[in-house]
């Protein structure tokens, strides 16, 4: 029986266009580098991580099915064996598709459903058959936004040098100081990631980083911030236009060197964490 330990991540912003997606899949490939095994549940009605999978959204059943309990969880996922859909090795997809705008809909003729724990047993059913379970999510708060934040352990922010970059961390972190409080106490902010950074830096690029810093930040006062930073190159936008994760495209360029970077510092982040409750648990046992 398999016993392994699933982390749960929304992968967020309250601001569309921050790298969001192109974070979530690059991070997975990374992770499946290092033998991890990992599912992205697209939760975006615009089916992002879908379409940079190269997935299609109709056809298959979906993260709609998955929320309303239509399919059972396991029914819902893209292996990476699927001939239609060449995913990454390790990589595994719950695809979205524009039901997901049915939702409403759903919920208003079924008052019993509780929105907020759509997820709950969807995910319950599918912890411990991956080692993360990765929750792509809108660019804003929707119907799947919350339920997202109910189910999760963890939360990735996605941040690019934008000038509304700031306002939407902002927001962000207002959600989950709300979902910690009213839904999901255990909820982590466990790290940002600032992507699509100039070189030389340009000043706003600057004016982020820094905000981010002093900002986000644990309960020790260190910063969330991850250490490595994504830079911008246009071989982001060349594989994406060939739905395909950095890693099919082009492994040996500099960023995917600063994917893999990263995807040891999330691991490691983890890995303190959960040392730093077991260590908890054995105070108050």
């Amino acid at each position: 029986m398999d016993t392994r330990t699933t982390h749960v991540i929304v992968v967020g912003n309250q601001k569309g266009g921050v790298g969001k997606t192109t974070n979530t899949i690059n991070i997975a490939a990374a992770l499946s580098e290092l033998g991890r095994t990992s599912l992205i549940i697209d939760l975006d009605m615009t089916a992002g991580a879908t379409k940079s999978l190269g997935a299609p959204t109709e056809g298959w059943i979906s993260s709609f099915e998955l929320l309303t309990g239509a399919e059972d969880a396991e029914g819902t996922i893209i292996g990476d064996n699927e001939r239609e859909v060449a995913l990454p090795p390790n990589v595994h997809l719950v695809p979205s598709s524009r039901k997901l705008a049915e939702l409403d809909t759903f919920l208003a003729s079924n008052p019993w459903v509780v929105h907020q724990d759509l997820l709950l047993e969807p995910i319950r059913r599918l912890r411990g058959r991956y080692d993360y379970i990765f929750l792509d999510t809108p660019p804003q708060v929707t119907k799947t936004t919350v339920p997202a934040l109910k189910a999760a352990d963890f939360v990735i922010l996605s941040a690019m040098p934008d000038h509304l970059a700031i306002a939407g961390i902002a927001d962000a972190l207002r959600d989950i100081a709300t979902a910690k409080k009213y839904g999901n106490a255990r909820l982590v902010l466990l790290a940002v990631i600032v992507c699509a950074i100039p070189q030389p830096k340009t000043r706003l690029a600057r004016q982020l980083v820094q905000y981010v810093e002093q900002s986000c930040v644990g309960p020790d006062g260190q910063s969330l911030k991850f250490q490595t930073d994504i830079i911008r190159t246009v071989t982001i936008q060349e594989a994406q236009r060939l739905a395909k994760t950095i890693f099919q495209y082009d492994p040996t360029h500099l960023i995917a060197e600063q994917y893999r970077a990263v995807a040891h510092e999330l691991e490691e982040r983890i890995g303190l964490l959960r040392t730093h409750r077991h260590q908890e648990s054995m105070t108050y046992a």
